[in-house]
């Protein structure tokens, strides 16, 4: 079973596939991010798989070309080598719903077998002829540039030394496709995420790792919808061989905050952003208890409830979970952040699209507030989350500018006011810190984002103490951070890079860039060779934990960089007043 660092993603923006370091093929649901798996290997053995066979081959690099989503892969044997190149093609003029890998000629003869599992490995595989093609259960068609053999449940490509090759796994039947074809595909494909790339730019410090974020939160976008999952995997472990396994293929309220931030600070268009609210917004119907679910499917319905499978899990970390089980729960923060999203959407544009829903969900938390609900980290118990709390301050005093009924902004105004004294008189540990739940001692990592919600100054006495307080009990180094959980050990997981990267941020709102940029830098050492981040990560063993790539990491790096960038041109502006000359 591949380390999760290992692991890298090609998409079409409507599903996506999961690679090793050596091209094998570990995981893939056909049609849509959430649907069943053809392919778990990842998560079980016999789960289902891609694999490519070359005698004495090892991984010899891979890179994505350009900022698309098309990934290169180099295997050597000796010194001569065998580049694989996968892709899905999107764009115009090409299939949807294909994967496609073109080879170059290997050395020797290489084979390349395919191992479908259909329904996360419940349904037997069904191969049969079909034309010039393969069909798996009379559904996908698998094409190929060699003659393709079935035997015992695989479809076998024999590949000769010195001949180029290919293969196609479609939805649906294709025409006699071609290696032309294929070479088609892909530069409509590059074509297309040359287009995505131009929708945003970004000039400054780690402008290499932010191209690469950009690319990984594009991958997990839905085209049709506009809606973002929160990963591409399921059931990748926090803890190898435990039960914090859980299903990501879905939308988040509590990401659209943070990922239309970072997709509206940068320069350029607004589409990516406005398309994400869209979605957000779109699904106010799918709860019956909300205004807006707190999480959905990409058409915008509540996610299916949570099942467990029979499989192995990776690492045996069982249940392999898909749905998810917090789908129903209070999460004042998620609610909040689509007010945040909204009000970076309508400062820019100077237009309140979704202001009915806006409005609605702002009168919610107005209602509601005072509620204990399941916190940012969707834990199973109702408490009073302070970061709860103070994202409901900030999104209601965010959009009360835009209110037109004056006596609405005052309400607004006036709940911002009592969550504020609710919070000074409740959440503050008696050393003088945000307390992760009122009434507590313990510190939790969000409380770093107080300041870059506005909640609060960087430099103020109770930051001073929460970040001091973060150092000491949730840090490693102080350089990763952990989360605190109410109802685990979370020292037992990864560093929480969402987190780690908030602190970053925390640090270059109040000016230390150089210890901004040493908590950055050992967060990026937590990627992988291709820029994606998982969820987590342990530093002392090295490795990645949680599902990849995370969307929310992305999105919480990239707010991080501009932060970074902004104070930095502000330290400049303030060295060039300082050393210019005064008259005499």
């Amino acid at each position: 079973m591949p380390d999760i660092r290992d692991l890298a993603v090609v998409g079409d923006r409507r599903t996506a596939a999961v690679l090793d370091r050596s091209g094998n093929l570990v995981w893939y649901c056909p049609e849509r991010f959430d649907r069943p798996s053809l392919f778990a290997g990842l998560l079980d053995p016999q789960g289902g798989s891609w694999r490519l066979e070359l005698r004495d081959a090892r991984p010899a690099g891979r890179r994505y070309l350009g900022d698309s989503g098309v990934l290169e892969t180099r295997l050597r044997t000796g010194e001569a080598e065998w580049v694989v190149t996968d892709f899905m093609p999107a764009g115009n003029g090409v299939p949807h719903g294909a994967l496609c890998r073109l080879f170059s000629a290997p050395p020797q003869e290489a084979r390349a077998i395919v191992q479908p599992r259909p329904d996360y490995a419940r349904e037997d595989a069904t191969l049969t002829p079909a034309g010039d093609a393969v069909a798996v259960n009379g559904r996908q068609h698998l094409y190929a540039s060699h003659p393709l053999t079935i035997e015992d449940g695989s479809v076998c490509l024999v590949l000769p030394g010195g001949a180029q090759g290919w293969m196609i796994l479609a939805d649906a039947p294709l025409a006699s496709p071609a290696r032309a074809d294929l070479h088609q595909w892909l530069n409509a494909t590059l074509k297309h995420w040359e287009d995505l790339s131009k929708m945003a730019s970004y000039a400054g410090p780690y402008e290499r790792e932010v191209r690469a974020s950009l690319r990984a939160i594009r991958l997990l976008c839905h085209e049709e919808t506009g809606g973002i999952i929160a990963a591409a995997t399921t059931s990748l472990p926090e803890v190898v061989g435990g039960s914090g396994n859980w299903d990501y293929r879905y939308v988040w309220l509590r990401d659209a905050g943070m990922i239309v931030s970072a997709l509206t600070r940068l320069e350029g268009e607004l589409t990516e952003g406005e398309r994400y609210l869209d979605f957000i917004c779109g699904s106010r119907g799918s709860s019956n208890e909300y205004p807006v679910a707190v999480f959905t499917t990409l058409d915008g319905k509540t996610a299916p409830e949570e099942k467990s499978l029979d499989l192995a899990g990776y690492g045996g970390s069982r249940p392999v979970r898909i749905g998810n089980g917090a789908r129903d729960q209070m999460q004042l923060d998620g609610f909040a952040n689509v007010l945040l999203a909204a009000k970076l959407i309508y400062r820019r544009s100077g237009e309140r699209p979704h202001w009915n829903t806006v409005e609605e969900i702002a009168k919610f938390l107005v209602r509601h507030w005072r509620e204990p609900d399941h916190g940012m980290w969707e834990e199973k118990p109702r408490r009073q989350y302070t970061a709860s709390k103070v994202i409901a301050a900030r999104a209601l005093d965010s959009v009360a500018g835009y209110v037109r009924d004056h006596a609405q902004a005052q309400r607004w105004r006036q709940a911002v006011q009592e969550i504020r004294a609710f919070v000074a008189e409740n959440c503050m540990t008696s050393d003088g810190a945000y307390a992760a739940v009122a009434g507590g001692e313990e510190v939790d990592v969000s409380a770093a984002l107080f300041p870059a919600w506005a909640y609060t100054d960087p430099d103020a006495p109770e930051m001073r103490a929460t970040i001091a307080a973060l150092e000491q009990h949730w840090s490693w180094r102080g350089l990763l951070y952990w989360r605190r959980l109410e109802c685990a050990d979370s020292r037992k997981e990864g560093a929480f890079l969402a987190g780690t990267f908030w602190v970053a941020q925390y640090w270059a709102l109040r000016g230390d860039l150089q210890r901004a940029r040493h908590i950055i830098d050992a967060a990026l050492a937590c990627a992988n060779d291709l820029g994606l981040f998982a969820e987590e990560a342990d530093p002392r063993a090295g490795r990645m934990l949680g599902n990849i790539p995370q969307a929310f990491v992305h999105a919480a790096f990239i707010g991080a960089v501009i932060d970074l960038r902004a104070a930095t041109e502000s330290s400049k502006r303030k060295g060039a007043d300082h050393d210019r000359p005064t008259k005499g």
